[in-house]
């Protein structure tokens, strides 16, 4: 609300004053005015120097996350028309639009929505309060830019039942905003097809964040023996397939992701050389290794072991075991792609991880490529949670 006034404590904000647009709890001194959870709010330092406008939730540790720098600046649809348009106009720039993340929260200064595009679907998250509250505005404005380019989107379905809306005070919702539509059916990225659930697939329906890092694994498949680990719904192993591999294995825990990763081999006319199986990850490898197998190119994409500091410990120790076990599978002079999701498993300690599994199983690795999320999930500077993905591709040698 309006002239609600939140002063810094004299050296606090430092994050918000690098980049970032998060301003904690415990760096606030005083809140000065009437306001609810979610509105907006003035944010000052602590010699009342004005810092700029963002929305306040006292349920939240992350107590302001900031819209703007400008303390003049409205706040109103022609702002957030504004910002939707400049964050549409980058990806027009920098990816494939045919499905892309056309708002990333943070890095796209809209703290809290992610907004993905699936052909003519939007899928969009509110994560916090502020936005929750602005969800059917901000979605009619997205529509109205894309319509601009001649685009007219045919649903819009909701996945805010994250994880992230418990800090804020919030329930996890689902549903459709506007008129009901299929909410399973095909899109097509780098040449592969795939039918996804954005219903009840895992986030908004399908991994878009590493759609560059599978066209990087077409370069070196072709006519190679490849083991895809923890598939989901067969993105990288489809990948391979299409690009010529001769013979692809992927492996998930969950039959409901097997069955739709085998739908989406035949829906690509790869179902005789492109297999999924059910497995646990961590118990399969060694069984493969104890077989004797060995394949050409290894992938490991597995979810995030740590989504907090406090386990780091145990999130290094585990993808030093799951690297290791991929590394053994790997023939002399073959490939492993290794990734991790975690933010809070900087490219330090996953480094250190993949370096004491090979050692470890006397493997020797040459670099081929670092990589991190596609262009569509822009890394903010000075917001470091934007930050996430690393993605590493190695040649493999035995130790001679």
């Amino acid at each position: 609300m309006e002239n609600t006034i939140v002063t810094l404590k004299k050296g606090e904000g430092r994050s918000f004053k690098q980049g970032g647009l998060w301003i904690y709890d415990n760096e606030i001194e005083t809140i000065k005015g009437r306001f609810k959870n979610g509105h907006l709010v003035e944010v000052h330092d602590y010699n009342d120097y004005p810092l700029g406008i963002g929305y306040i939730n006292q349920n939240s540790k992350i107590r302001v996350r900031m819209l703007s720098r400008n303390v003049q600046q409205e706040i109103n649809d022609a702002f957030f028309k504004m910002r939707l348009s400049h964050a549409w106009q980058y990806r027009k720039d920098t990816v494939d639009t045919s499905s892309c993340r056309i708002v990333f929260g943070e890095a796209d200064f809209l703290p809290g929505l992610v907004i993905d595009k699936f052909e003519d679907v939007l899928v969009i998250q509110a994560l916090t309060l502020g936005m929750d509250l602005l969800k059917e505005r901000l979605v009619n404005l997205m529509k109205e830019v894309l319509q601009e380019d001649g685009i007219v989107i045919r649903g819009v379905y909701e996945r805010s039942d994250a994880k992230e809306r418990d800090k804020e005070g919030l329930n996890r919702v689902k549903g459709f905003i506007g008129e009901p539509f299929a909410t399973k059916f095909d899109i097509v990225e780098n040449g592969v097809h795939y039918h996804i659930d954005v219903e009840n697939g895992q986030k908004t329906g399908f991994f878009l964040d590493q759609k560059y890092n599978r066209l990087a694994m077409q370069r070196i498949v072709k006519d190679k023996t490849v083991l895809d680990c923890f598939t989901y719904i067969g993105t990288f192993a489809l990948n391979c397939g299409y690009a010529g591999a001769k013979d692809v294995l992927g492996v998930d825990a969950s039959d409901l992701a097997v069955e739709l990763a085998n739908d989406n081999a035949k829906l690509n006319h790869l179902e005789d050389k492109v297999h999924f199986e059910q497995h646990d990850v961590f118990d399969f490898l060694p069984e493969l290794v104890e077989e004797g197998k060995k394949f050409d190119v290894v992938i490991l994409d597995p979810p995030a072991f740590t989504k907090s500091r406090s386990s780091i410990k145990n999130a290094i120790k585990g993808y030093r075991e799951i690297n290791r076990e991929g590394l053994k599978l790997v023939k002399d002079g073959g490939y492993l792609a290794s990734c991790t999701c975690s933010h809070f498993m900087d490219n330090e300690n996953f480094v250190k991880a993949i370096e004491q599994a090979a050692r470890s199983v006397h493997k020797r690795l040459r670099q081929i490529e670092f990589r991190q999320q596609s262009p569509d999930h822009p890394i903010l500077w000075g917001a470091s949670d934007s930050s996430y993905l690393k993605f590493y591709i190695f040649q493999v040698t035995d130790e001679k």
